[in-house]
């Protein structure tokens, strides 16, 4: 079926929604809040099923343009021993293709040209909205695609589930150099994460204490193995980005919303369009399992093939949004809530007996 659709929020999870329903032949329009899209970021891990996301989406080339293999990466103390090699062969074995990293810039850029190519899709920024059913007025679809602070989850769904802090915050920049082993070290409630990004560059993360500032974040992984302190010591501190960790909680019940006044009930032009939420809008999870941007995008394909596939009408739409929310919550949420168990485990300072455990991981 096809429609008339308002997307809220220009980051990866509204892009990608925006062009699948653009494919499928949807009127679309992206309000971002934002007077510019956010260009900052470090490197994204984009999984298999994700790479099939954007394929289906259309973008699957403009990502392997900019993007890199992750192929080999440990868990390591801080005095640099190996515990265990992170799964990245079973995922590439298992997917017949491997994990894919990419800054974030290249991402969004993929996902505007891909978006720019209909011609046709306006992205009005500076729009914040404060009024989801006046937006909705004379709608087929809202998607809340605006973040962990959503506006429209919280006019439709009510303030009970927001943003939670877990006690953390993360440090991430990228270095001027390629560093000679990649993966994460993991100490005593902090650790230290590196990966590649694109030749001749390192994208890396620290997860710390709250309290640790911008002068205190070197002296943290002084002694720590190489290359950590050259990292830091390569990257300009004004480029650092901190952001405190955060996850949404409680789980939603629903990713969706749909008035369900029978027609007779409601004045002629009242009835709000049904919204659908993705991303963090639906699930904002801690990154240490590198799924946000995955199941943002994975998110997007399934609520926009739904919506290709339903019948024309409102019930269409309605049995659409059902199947997107069977297909991506509870695979969602129990990504998130795996994201956050693990941070817990990493950032534990009882160290002797989670390294133990680390140390039973298969090689």
């Amino acid at each position: 079926m096809t429609g008339t659709a308002t997307v809220v929020g220009a980051g990866i999870g509204g892009l990608a929604t925006a062009i699948g329903l653009r494919r499928a032949g949807w009127t679309v329009t992206v309000l971002e809040r934002r007077t510019e899209l956010e260009r900052y970021g470090a490197a994204f891990g984009i999984h298999p099923t994700a790479q099939a996301a954007l394929d289906r989406l259309g973008v699957g080339d403009a990502l392997r343009d900019h993007a890199v293999p992750y192929r080999d990466a440990h868990i390591r103390t801080p005095d640099g021993r190996p515990m265990a090699r992170l799964p990245l062969e079973r995922i590439e074995s298992k997917a017949g293709r491997p994990e894919l990293l990419i800054s974030r810039p290249y991402l969004l850029d993929a996902l505007l040209a891909g978006l720019d190519a209909f011609g046709d899709v306006p992205i009005k920024l500076g729009e914040r909205v404060t009024d989801v059913d006046a937006l909705a007025a004379g709608q087929n679809l809202v998607i809340g695609a605006d973040g962990i602070r959503s506006a429209v989850r919280t006019a439709r769904f009510g303030d009970r589930s927001g943003p939670r802090r877990v006690g953390t915050v993360a440090w991430i920049g990228i270095a001027d150099f390629e560093s000679p082993v990649h993966g994460e070290t993991w100490g005593s409630g902090r650790f230290f994460g590196l990966t590649p990004v694109e030749p001749g560059r390192t994208n890396w993360y620290a997860t710390v204490p709250e309290a640790t500032t911008a002068e205190e974040l070197r002296a943290s992984f002084a002694g720590w193995h190489d290359p950590i302190p050259r990292i830091l010591d390569a990257t300009d501190p004004a480029t650092w980005i901190r952001y405190e960790m955060r996850h949404l909680y409680p789980a939603l019940p629903s990713f969706v919303s749909a008035d369900a006044r029978p027609a007779s009930h409601v004045p002629t032009g009242a009835r709000p369009a049904p919204v659908a939420l993705v991303g963090d809008a639906a699930h904002a999870m801690t990154p240490n399992l590198g799924q946000g941007a995955c199941t943002a995008i994975l998110d997007a394909d399934a609520l926009t093939r739904a919506l290709a596939a339903a019948p024309p009408g409102p019930a269409g739409i309605a049995g659409a949004l059902r199947a997107y929310d069977a297909e991506r919550r509870r695979s969602a949420q129990r990504t998130a809530l795996g994201s956050r168990t693990l941070h817990r485990f990493m950032s534990t300072e009882r160290t002797r007996l989670r390294d133990a455990a680390v140390r039973l991981l298969p090689g």
